[in-house]
């Protein structure tokens, strides 16, 4: 495989980590196992986009869907995700990045979301990647409770309706403050978003694979990452446009 331009990186990456509990059933293992061997993954991919120089990577850990799995399920996947966030703040110190959240997050165990607020709190300070999780995420209910907000802010005189625009309403989504999604990738063979980041993804770049989340390895995050350098982005312009701006730009 040829080495990867560094300068042709998404700016911020986004997965939808599929596969977990298929990669376990394949092995006659229980599910857990597949989403242990999934959060090893996880660390692999965390490394790899921080030491490529991707400044944002959005992992959608858990879904507000997710809530309906077994109950016994459920409970050892919030233990595993307490787990790993403590395990790796230390690594995100070493390592310089910065932990992010978005979702519902009152629907967490209260231990789980005193974990999260300390590893935030420690790693406020970094100035490298931002790590987010997705964690009682979906995209529908960011999008409602975005509205509702503004809504709340028009009856109370804070805003004017004819003030409400495209910019605007990002500030009170989840994700205010981060660049849309360069690229996605999904892993497990489905190819659908599964109510994630619905208005982030407008315009981003997307890649799905049949390898379950466990077996997704370097090579395939350089495969992935090779695939998104050989697409041209046009955001609805021409590619005589595109062509036409890139060479003022290096004019």
């Amino acid at each position: 495989m040829e080495p990867l331009d560094l300068t042709k990186l998404p700016v911020h990456l986004a997965v939808i980590m599929d596969g977990n509990g298929r990669w376990a059933q394949q092995r006659m293992l229980r599910r857990i196992v597949g989403h242990q061997r999934g959060a090893e993954t996880v660390k692999m991919v965390v490394e790899q986009a921080s030491l490529l120089g991707i400044k944002y990577l959005t992992l959608f850990a858990f879904s507000s869907e997710n809530w309906s799995r077994p109950p016994m399920e459920v409970r050892a996947l919030m233990t595993l995700l307490k787990k790993y966030i403590r395990q790796e703040t230390v690594r995100m110190m070493r390592k310089n990045i910065r932990y992010n959240v978005i979702g519902n997050r009152s629907d967490l165990p209260d231990d789980v979301n005193e974990t999260l607020e300390e590893a935030i709190r420690k790693t406020a300070g970094n100035t490298g990647m931002v790590l987010t999780l997705a964690l009682s995420y979906g995209g529908r209910q960011e999008l409602s409770m975005a509205a509702a907000c503004m809504a709340r802010d028009v009856v109370a005189g804070r805003l004017a309706p004819e003030a409400i625009n495209v910019g605007l309403f990002e500030t009170y989504l989840d994700t205010g403050g981060l660049p849309d999604p360069d690229f996605l990738i999904r892993t497990s063979g489905e190819m659908r978003i599964s109510n994630f980041l619905l208005w982030q993804l407008a315009y981003t770049e997307l890649y799905f694979t049949d390898i379950n989340w466990p077996d997704f390895t370097i090579n395939e995050l350089h495969k992935a990452l090779a695939d998104y350098q050989s697409r041209e982005r046009r955001f609805g312009m021409t590619s005589d446009q595109i062509s036409r701006r890139g060479d003022l730009s290096n004019a």
